[in-house]
């Protein structure tokens, strides 16, 4: 069973061509439909462009059966790789990147392959250490799934689009879950202090000098929690590089 631990069903973005209306006179009608026709010319452009986009990124997928990686003698495979390719990709988009340069699709694959190491030693660890997911847990988070879509149609859709069955689909939830559970109570970090809240509010209000800043009270209850994941993400790395010092992992790309 492959453990991906990403949002599984990848929706295909739809882009909406509305529909400008009027109410106005025969003049203000023509000039409504006039830019009703240049928004759709505009539209169809960045769907090309989209289109356009998705086939250099899809360029960067690998083979379905290709051995990418062995942790412990488990197999990672292309189709684990292309599983959670999308969102490596979103990451470089999000941070104002170009995914599709050379230099970036090397980075991209590098840090893709990382995440599936480090996300098979830790389920590894998990079931050495008995968690599991049960029934009850995988409806719930199957259930909220299902919620994002439309009717059960679309959700049914969307599965044949993405390749995965329902089976496939509750052991991938299965596999979050003890993910989850596995992450919140190994992985401890020290408590968020005030001092630290502070300090970090203060340094937010200073490069926020020219704009309305919240007040501290406010934004502390934000700020302690981001900070709390932001020392529980260092520590998860952390607790990754010693699983890998006694694991057997070796890279076949």
């Amino acid at each position: 069973m492959k453990k991906l631990l990403y949002p599984l069903i990848i929706g295909l973005a739809v882009i909406l061509l509305a529909a400008c209306g009027g109410d106005e006179e025969t003049k203000d009608k023509s000039d409504d439909k006039e830019k009703t026709e240049e928004n759709a010319q505009s539209q169809e452009e960045l769907a090309k462009e989209m289109e356009e986009l998705q086939k250099k990124l899809d360029k960067q997928k690998l083979d379905e059966d290709k051995v990418v990686a062995i942790v412990n003698k488990e197999e990672i495979t292309g189709k684990d790789f292309n599983n959670i390719l999308p969102q490596s990709q979103m990451a470089f988009q999000q941070n104002g990147q170009d995914p599709t340069s050379k230099e970036a699709a090397k980075t991209i694959k590098d840090q893709t392959i990382e995440s599936l190491i480090g996300q098979t030693l830790l389920l590894q660890k998990a079931d050495e250490k008995g968690y599991k997911a049960s029934e009850e847990e995988i409806n719930k988070q199957l259930d909220e799934i299902k919620a994002q879509y439309e009717d059960e149609k679309k959700f049914e859709e969307a599965m044949k689009q993405s390749g995965f069955s329902l089976d496939q689909l509750k052991s991938e939830i299965a596999a979050n879950v003890k993910y989850m559970a596995y992450v919140e109570k190994e992985i401890t970090v020290d408590e968020v202090k005030e001092e630290e809240i502070k300090k970090f509010y203060d340094q937010f209000a200073k490069q926020g000098e020219s704009k309305d800043v919240p007040e501290y009270e406010e934004v502390k209850p934000k700020i302690k929690s981001q900070l709390e994941q932001q020392k529980k993400s260092e520590k998860l790395v952390q607790h990754v590089e010693e699983l890998k010092k006694n694991a057997d992992v070796e890279i076949k790309i």
